[in-house]
């Protein structure tokens, strides 16, 4: 009870609330555009996921893994289902089709992470991650999701949209410039400043959008809870989009894995498998829960990381009070209505310049390989194959059987697949480096 009423917690509080606000405002306006979805929805999704979220980080730092993390909707995730969202018009898929398979998927994908959690087999699954793998996921899941965002910001719409697609000149002047002022502020700004970059774009990006272009789009008025269930379309079953949801919900693991070794150091401690165990559980559920009304998984973010170590704020009381205050965001419909009508192009660009720093992990994984003319192939493979899929039309994966269709169109899992059978298949290391 003393640390809830210490005054610092509250500010430190604040400061995880702006984090989860930044990283979580901008995915269920994405995911409601891509799916042509009604104003409303997309109102009823935001409340939702600020609800959900808020809930997820206060059990988990409780009963889950018990250290400061936050439990978000996964990135990995999020740029799977846009990107299939983006590919099912060219495959000729209703977006109805698509998100009930998604939805039936992320259920199914919900169930086999709480059995993972529940078997304890967290731990043995975390060996076939090594560095190498993760070096390649961390790289291909920053160009996929920058490539989003680049789209965005260059005033493209998200998901299927018929006829000419062109680029907005105005809006991609004035992202470019809030991408700059982003980068400005987390080279220069002093610390104190810096960690609110992210933030402060958001907020000047969207005063001058709706200055510039006087916009007129008015809220929706606020509603009571209305939540929907299967609001992406009613469950279906087309095997490849199962398929490769069940496989991305596997991949996801990956994201657990890296948030939980990457603050052994600062918790002076190594992840037990009851943390494990109890850290899966609560994924799982809580992605279960989300599946049914149109959210995107959850899993606990690597990025949560770099707050740590810029803010040094590792206790778990102020994560607390900052996944408090996002639930009450939730709570106070208006809120969830105000924040729906954020220009995705502002989004995006705040994003892409936050997506960036992904490079860096990437890099950080592959530092622990002794490289060698002989090994380098265990990671140009997977890296080459998966960014030469990413810029492939989708209308050229047409003449592929359906239920392999969408794995293979699909370069982020195509290369972690890749990464994961050269990683485990073969040894690598026999040589020493050049």
């Amino acid at each position: 009870m003393n640390e809830l009423l210490k005054y610092s917690n509250w500010i430190s509080g604040l400061q995880w609330l702006f984090f989860i606000f930044t990283n979580i405002i901008v995915i269920p306006i994405t995911v409601g555009a891509a799916f042509d979805l009604p104003q409303e929805t997309i109102i009823s999704m935001l409340q939702l996921s600020f609800i959900v979220t808020g809930l997820a980080c206060i059990i988990q730092a409780l009963i889950g893994h018990q250290r400061a993390l936050l439990e978000g909707q996964s990135g990995l995730w999020w740029g799977v289902i846009l990107t299939l969202a983006n590919t099912a018009l060219a495959q000729g898929m209703p977006l109805e089709v698509l998100g009930g398979s998604l939805s039936l998927g992320i259920i199914i994908s919900a169930v086999l992470t709480i059995l993972i959690g529940i078997t304890g087999l967290g731990p043995l699954i975390a060996k076939l991650f090594n560095p190498g793998v993760m070096g390649v996921f961390m790289f291909l899941f920053s160009a996929q999701l920058v490539g989003i965002f680049m789209k965005g910001m260059l005033g493209i719409p998200f998901g299927n949209v018929e006829g000419n697609v062109t680029i907005d000149p105005a809006v991609s002047l004035l992202s470019i410039v809030i991408a700059i002022i982003v980068i400005v502020i987390s080279i220069k700004a002093p610390s104190s400043i810096k960690k609110y970059g992210l933030l402060i774009g958001i907020i000047i990006g969207w005063i001058a959008f709706e200055l510039i272009f006087d916009s007129t789009s008015s809220l929706s008025q606020a509603q009571p809870f209305n939540f929907e269930l299967f609001p992406l379309g009613k469950l279906t079953w087309e095997t490849g989009i199962i398929l490769t949801v069940v496989l991305t919900g596997l991949l996801n693991t990956a994201n657990t894995f890296g948030a939980l070794k990457g603050t052994d150091s600062m918790y002076r401690s190594e992840a037990t498998g009851k943390h494990y165990r109890n850290s899966f559980t609560i994924t799982g559920l809580v992605t279960g829960i989300g599946g049914m009304f149109g959210l995107v998984p959850y899993s606990p973010f690597v990025s949560s990381i770099g707050f740590l170590n810029q803010t040094g704020i590792i206790k778990r009381m102020p994560f607390i009070i900052g996944g408090f205050l996002f639930l009450m965001m939730g709570i106070i419909p208006p809120v969830g209505a105000f924040f729906s009508t954020l220009p995705l192009s502002i989004g995006s660009a705040v994003l892409f310049v936050s997506y960036l720093q992904l490079v860096n992990s990437s890099w950080n994984f592959f530092r622990q390989i002794k490289w060698s003319t002989d090994n380098i192939y265990r990671s140009a493979i997977p890296l080459m194959v998966g960014i030469i899929i990413m810029t492939l039309p989708a209308t050229y994966f047409n003449s592929l059987p359906e239920i392999i269709r969408p794995l293979l169109s699909n370069g982020l899992i195509v290369g972690i697949v890749l990464a994961l059978l050269l990683e485990n298949l073969f040894t690598w290391d026999m040589k020493p480096s050049n």
